[in-house]
């Protein structure tokens, strides 16, 4: 599918009229600069904590202007959405406010943290619907409902006025920072919030550049930018689910495909490990998709010097159920951490010998599995080495080498892996 360049950009003014609309639903979140960022990157570093949004994330503002803009005749039929997260929310939210019904559909496999803070911020407003066992599945459901029934659907990107609700995130960010900006990074999912704040900055300080970011397992924007094409992807990492989807939208492409400057690529590793660092040393819990601008500026580390940046924090709705998932993966992603597959000597002592001969005086075995086999002359257990620094892997591997163990790495084969660990 290819889309014309030439779709306009959602206007100024209705970002404004959105704003109208926005007073008292949503907060004007703070833009705050970060005194050991700005050090850390040698520049003025602000962050537009849309994570302190009344529903924790900015997609109440997309949400509540679309619903806002339609009919109050066809909205007394009531709404269906299909959502994983923060879009469920957004418009629970909005449903509570305006005292519309809602049907929200969200994959069966949804945290239950999430379902109820759907019906929470939904009350006796909103029915939520768990089907299938991915988006696609929910948003299926969702569309066949809402055309059986007649009833709006709210779409979590791919929509004009929730591209306008969005935009509201760069108005602020424009009428707050002190600086002319110079670069704003914002990350990417379906689209709707860079193509908002895109479109503003654009029109009203086209010398700021806005660098997009999306996570490395699902890349759908970036393909689609280089293909010039609208791109569905087969299969998506959809770790950092607010920002993972297998295509994004139509009316949303060629407004970034305009806006634009650049759309980096961040490996879930690293998001993870700006999470914790974000909540060690900033006292700040961010969900992943929230971290993907924070953990994208060491690609801009040289340019970004001296200027005046702004990273939008979307959201905090994250699982402390994810919690160890989130380490391992920062751990993996920092070289820490190492799993293998040895096939050990199936005699007394083997063990004891890779300890004494093969371990560094700071290597830990953090897992180990293995089942004694008579009939076998050896037999594999699954290991996994946390390191102390990165650099120790190379004396880890060359001892194993040495002292002749039969080993097979894992960290590099997925799917091994993620058969195995």
């Amino acid at each position: 599918m290819s889309v014309s360049t030439s779709t306009p950009l959602v206007s100024v003014e209705n970002i404004y009229k959105a704003k109208g609309r926005l007073k008292g639903v949503a907060e004007h979140t703070p833009l705050m600069r970060n005194f050991n960022l700005s050090e850390e990157y040698q520049c003025q570093l602000f962050l537009k904590r849309e994570d302190l949004q009344v529903v924790r994330s900015y997609k109440i503002r997309g949400a509540y202007n679309k619903m806002a803009t339609v009919p109050r005749d066809q909205l007394e039929n009531g709404i269906v959405c299909a959502s994983a997260g923060n879009h469920a929310q957004g418009v629970a939210f909005a449903c509570q406010k305006m005292k519309v019904s809602g049907r929200i559909f969200m994959p069966g496999v949804t945290p239950q943290q999430k379902v109820k803070k759907v019906k929470m911020f939904g009350r006796q407003y909103v029915e939520v619907i768990l089907v299938g066992d991915t988006f696609d599945d929910a948003y299926n459901e969702a569309m066949k409902e809402a055309e059986s029934q007649q009833k709006t659907f709210i779409h979590p990107f791919n929509d004009e006025k929730i591209i306008e609700g969005q935009g509201t995130v760069g108005l602020e960010i424009f009428e707050d920072c002190p600086e002319s900006i110079d670069y704003i990074f914002v990350p990417i999912g379906g689209g709707g919030l860079s193509s908002g704040l895109g479109s503003f900055f654009h029109e009203i300080s086209p010398q700021t550049k806005i660098i997009g970011v999306e996570p490395k397992g699902a890349p759908a924007m970036y393909q689609s930018i280089q293909q010039g094409t609208l791109v569905k992807l087969d299969k998506i990492d959809a770790f950092v689910d607010g920002a993972a989807v297998k295509q994004c939208g139509s009316k949303t492409f060629p407004i970034i495909q305009k806006v634009m400057e650049e759309i980096l690529l961040v490996d879930e590793g690293k998001v993870c490990s700006t999470i914790l660092n974000l909540y060690n040393e900033e006292g700040i819990v961010v969900e992943p998709a929230g971290a993907l601008t924070i953990a994208a500026l060491d690609q801009y580390k040289e340019q970004i010097k001296g200027k005046n940046v702004v990273c939008v924090v979307s959201g905090s709705n994250n699982d402390i159920t994810r919690t160890e998932e989130i380490k391992e993966r920062s751990l993996i992603y920092e070289g820490l951490k190492h799993y293998f597959v040895i096939r050990f000597p199936q005699r007394a002592g083997a063990l004891r010998d890779f300890l004494n001969n093969v371990l560094g005086p700071s290597d830990d075995i953090t897992h180990f599995e293995y089942t004694k086999k008579h009939n076998r002359e050896s037999g594999p257990a699954l290991v996994g080495i946390q390191l102390q620094n990165h650099q120790d892997y190379d004396g880890l591997i060359e001892r194993m080498k040495s002292n002749k163990i039969d080993f097979q790495t894992l960290n590099d084969s997925k799917m091994l892996f993620d058969l195995l660990v």
